[in-house]
């Protein structure tokens, strides 16, 4: 078995006693500052950490490529990866405890970037969006749990900005609600820059956005989540922020700026009880957690917790098991996913 290519470094307290763990090089005396300071704040928050589950998967063999995006179903206890490269299986499947199941060997998926698992009937299906120029990109595609292609969304091959017919311009991630509805973020860097709205009928209800700064307008938005209190949030990757909607109205709430002058945030995920987001920052190989207020007015951006990853890992996209707490991490750098279980920090007070 071959040793895993990078390990994140993780800041762990128990009964008062902190260690750390790096396996790509030591930190500057900077570095190890701030991460001193990390600690001592974590230590005073006494929040929800995490911590690298170093057996899963059972065999890192099996990552071949690129990872970008990943996908749990929780009631099946499986998770599925998307992963790039030439000649290789797009699709990784493994259990939770990382057995490796099968790999999708389909010709039909050229680019995946975000993937998303729904559970809605007897068999759960899996939706990846493709941002590729061939002849299967610029869709979002439905698949069978077994990798057989069910319906795509979109102009395969075309990219294109019409609302009927369905275009898109690499589309980023796609979201399905518990009501069935769907959000998708459109504009990996494409011509578009929006955020739709579908019903289960891939009818359009409502789409918000174009290229800028201002409130509601987007620059590559990279990811979307939508919460039980109606509130749609978009990793504004461009601008370095995350944007905030009403759901049913597509009313812009807010936006959260102040939480990464640093590198922007590439994922928005919730945990099960919806007090934390899950955000990846790729370019400073950080996985913070931000507090979420319950309802009403966003607020600030309040980080109280960061997970720091060795160096060139690359975050991309995250998915949470909403039944464990677990966080799987799509790492571009790594060629890896990467999985985090969450314990309470014990305060040496």
């Amino acid at each position: 078995m071959k040793a895993r290519s990078a390990l994140c470094l993780c800041a762990v307290v128990i009964a008062g006693v902190s260690c750390s763990l790096l396996l790509f090089g030591s930190p500057s005396s900077g570095e190890a500052q701030q991460q001193v300071h990390n600690l001592h704040s974590f230590m005073k928050t006494k929040e929800l950490m995490y911590k690298l589950d170093v057996s899963w998967p059972k065999y890192s063999e099996y990552f071949t490529g690129q990872a970008f995006g990943v996908a749990v179903d929780p009631h099946r206890s499986m998770v599925y990866v998307a992963q790039r490269g030439e000649n290789i299986s797009k699709v990784l499947v493994f259990t939770e405890d990382g057995s490796f199941m099968n790999a999708w060997d389909t010709p039909t998926i050229e680019m995946p970037h975000g993937i998303f698992v729904v559970n809605m009937g007897s068999e759960p299906s899996i939706w990846i969006t493709d941002v590729g120029n061939g002849a299967h990109g610029h869709t979002i595609k439905q698949y069978s749990s077994s990798g057989d292609l069910l319906q795509v969304l979109g102009t395969p091959g075309r990219a294109g900005s019409n609302l009927n017919p369905l275009q898109f311009d690499q589309p980023a991630e796609i979201f399905v609600d518990t009501t069935g509805e769907f959000y998708i973020v459109d504009g990996d860097g494409g011509l578009n820059n929006r955020l739709l709205k579908l019903s289960e009928d891939f009818k359009i209800l409502w789409f918000r956005g174009e290229k800028g700064t201002g409130p509601a307008h987007f620059y590559i938005p990279h990811s979307v989540a939508v919460d039980s209190v109606n509130r749609v949030w978009v990793a504004d990757r461009g601008n370095k922020r995350i944007q905030a909607f009403n759901k049913v109205s597509g009313e812009w709430l807010g936006s959260w700026n102040g939480c990464f002058s640093e590198d922007a945030p590439y994922s928005v995920r919730l945990t099960s009880d919806e007090k934390y987001m899950i955000v990846a920052q790729l370019n400073i190989n950080r996985i913070a957690i931000l507090a979420v207020p319950p309802v009403g007015d966003i607020g600030d951006c309040h980080v109280v917790n960061r997970i720091q990853l060795a160096d060139e890992v690359k975050p991309h996209l995250v998915d949470v098991n909403l039944k464990t707490g677990a966080v799987y991490v799509a790492e571009i750098g790594a060629q890896q996913v990467q999985k985090f279980v969450p314990y309470k920090l014990i305060s040496s007070s």
